[in-house]
C-alpha cells in the first residue's frame, strides 16, 4: 500500500523548503568532506542509500530520523541539541505562559 502524501510533503511552505534545502546540501558537503561514499554512511546509520539521497537534496518526505542520524555520522549533532531550546524561544519567554498542555481559550461547547 503506498504512503498517503500530505501537503507538507508535497508543497511545503517556502521557508520550509529552502531550510530543507540547505540542510540537505551541507550534509552532503560534510560527507564528501569527509570522503565517504552513500553505501558507507547508509550502513553506518542503518539505513538504504535511497533514504540519504532524498535528505541530501532536501526533500520534504526524508524522515527526520535519518537527517539527524547524517548529523550524529558526522559528529555534527551537538548543535543540533540547541534547536527549539525553550531557553531560547523569545516569544515564548515574553508571553511567560509555561503550561505543559495548550487548551482552548473559551470552554467546551455541547456540539457533538
Amino acid at each position: 500500500m503506498a504512503r498517503k502524501k500530505t501537503p507538507l510533503a508535497t508543497a511545503p511552505p517556502y521557508e520550509v523548503e529552502q531550510a530543507l534545502k540547505l540542510l540537505g546540501a551541507n550534509l552532503r558537503t560534510a560527507r564528501l568532506r569527509r570522503n565517504f561514499t552513500l553505501p558507507i554512511v547508509a550502513a553506518k546509520i542503518g539505513t538504504g542509500v535511497r533514504a540519504i539521497r532524498a535528505a541530501e537534496a532536501g526533500q520534504p518526505g526524508a524522515g527526520a530520523a535519518v537527517y539527524v542520524a547524517l548529523l550524529w555520522a558526522y559528529d555534527l549533532l551537538r548543535p543540533f541539541a540547541a534547536l527549539a531550546d525553550p531557553a531560547q524561544d523569545q516569544e515564548g519567554l515574553a508571553q511567560e505562559r509555561l503550561r505543559k498542555h495548550a487548551y482552548p481559550t473559551r470552554g467546551l461547547d455541547n456540539d457533538f
